[in-house]
């Protein structure tokens, strides 16, 4: 088969990586790529938001499976257009996707189907917003933008001035574009969080191993939000009966709600969740695969891709088995200095080999450049140093090992995940 992935960070470089696995996988393509991906598929020059160029070059070079692995690209509509030209793609059609390029929709459709989530409200006008916030006096309140917002569109304000600061930089100084022209603000839940992805094609669903990710910028979950700054897999607070319990109350109604409202969902489905005291609890949805968790779930991933991706775009889910190793995996996110904010790019990356691995761990190319023989930073997030180990502690130790062989000037990285 030929195959054509879309996107060009960590967690399509984790994609890649497990697909090259397959028997099946004769040609493996990746559009836009990084200099990572350009070591073991080819990369092509194209937008992930280029639609019509997408599906131009798998009609002319006869791609067999796509994977539209960004929200961007989902959202727009991407599996949609690829869809109409007769080409299989693996992921949500646009409506689907809504239940993430839209936390006003996916709020909305958990209380009318009962999904356990926090409570919240809606607004369009920042001063309604802040009128709200005073009366309740209650922090700290969750304040998150509508729309798409590369995983950074939630401020946590500890008060009312800092309430005050998100509201103008998400709804007057429009951080986020369009994606703050109305906000969620909701209760603040407290608990462990879960990152569970799951593979479902409409009718079953099936959860791969669990994650927890790391958002805070600095050590001891201080600093601002980012993308991810580092995974485990598994996370060690998903019981089998919590797991049981999100199957039940979470996993099924949520596939079963899309289908009532006219919008199956087919792909993979990422269910952020935090385990409260009142039991497990939705803090949001994504539409596809996380990032960073990826690139800890995919490594423990035994049975052929391929074979899933077909299953799911098929219908077949339920007739296909899924088999996990049993090992840990950890990765640790480098970073370039300044990120989630400002950051220079085009930095020299040392102790890289000619393939962009370090011996003894993966890893996943996030910001990197390939050019002249060298690898240069390219991005916020630039590596994710990832291992496997018979236990949590022994993946963390070879991961860290690895990140210690890496250097680029203003590299940062947090030294307590899965602390």
């Amino acid at each position: 088969m030929k195959i054509l992935v879309i996107g060009g960070g960590g967690r399509e470089h984790a994609i890649v990586r497990k697909l090259l696995e397959s028997p099946r996988v004769s040609k493996l393509y990746c559009a836009p790529g990084n200099g990572g991906i350009s070591k073991d598929a080819e990369c092509v020059p194209i937008s992930a938001m280029d639609i019509p160029g997408v599906v131009k070059f798998a009609k002319e070079n006869e791609i067999d499976l796509v994977f539209v692995a960004p929200d961007d690209p989902l959202a727009a509509g991407m599996v949609d257009e690829l869809q109409k030209a007769g080409i299989r793609a693996f992921g949500p059609t646009a409506k689907a996707a809504e239940i993430e390029s839209s936390k006003v929709f996916s709020k909305n459709l958990m209380k009318k189907y009962h999904i356990p989530t926090a409570a919240y409200e809606v607004f369009d006008d920042p001063s309604k917003v802040l009128n709200y916030i005073a009366s309740r006096n209650t922090y700290p309140t969750v304040i998150k933008a509508d729309g798409l917002a590369l995983g950074k569109g939630v401020i946590i304000a500890e008060n009312y001035e800092e309430a005050q600061d998100a509201v103008k930089t998400i709804m007057e100084d429009k951080k986020f574009g369009a994606s703050g022209n109305r906000v969620v603000v909701e209760e603040f839940l407290t608990g462990p969080e879960v990152s569970v992805l799951a593979f479902t094609d409409g009718k079953c669903v099936k959860p791969m191993v669990s994650s927890k990710d790391h958002k805070r910028a600095l050590d001891g979950n201080r600093g601002l939000n980012t993308g991810g700054m580092g995974t485990i897999s598994p996370n060690p607070f998903y019981t089998p009966e919590i797991a049981e319990e999100c199957m039940k109350t979470i996993f099924l109604p949520t596939i079963h709600a899309m289908n009532q409202e006219g919008r199956p969902f087919k792909g993979c489905l990422y269910f952020g969740l935090m385990l409260t005291k009142d039991g497990p609890k939705v803090i949001e949805y994504n539409s596809r695969f996380g990032d960073p968790e990826t690139q800890v779930v995919l490594p423990r991933l035994k049975t052929d891709l391929v074979d899933i991706l077909e299953a799911v775009i098929d219908e077949r889910l339920e007739q296909q088995d899924i088999e996990w190793s049993n090992e840990a995996c950890a990765c640790v996110v480098m970073a370039s200095g300044g990120y989630p904010e400002a950051y220079k790019k085009g930095i020299e990356i040392h102790g890289l080999n000619a393939d962009g691995q370090v011996d003894g761990v993966t890893v996943f190319h996030a910001g990197t450049v390939w050019k002249d023989g060298k690898f240069y930073t390219n991005g916020g997030r630039v590596l994710g140093v990832t291992a496997l180990g018979k236990t949590l502690d022994e993946a963390l130790a070879r991961a860290y090992s690895g990140v210690d062989k890496i250097h680029f000037d203003g590299a940062h990285y947090r030294h307590d995940i899965g602390k």
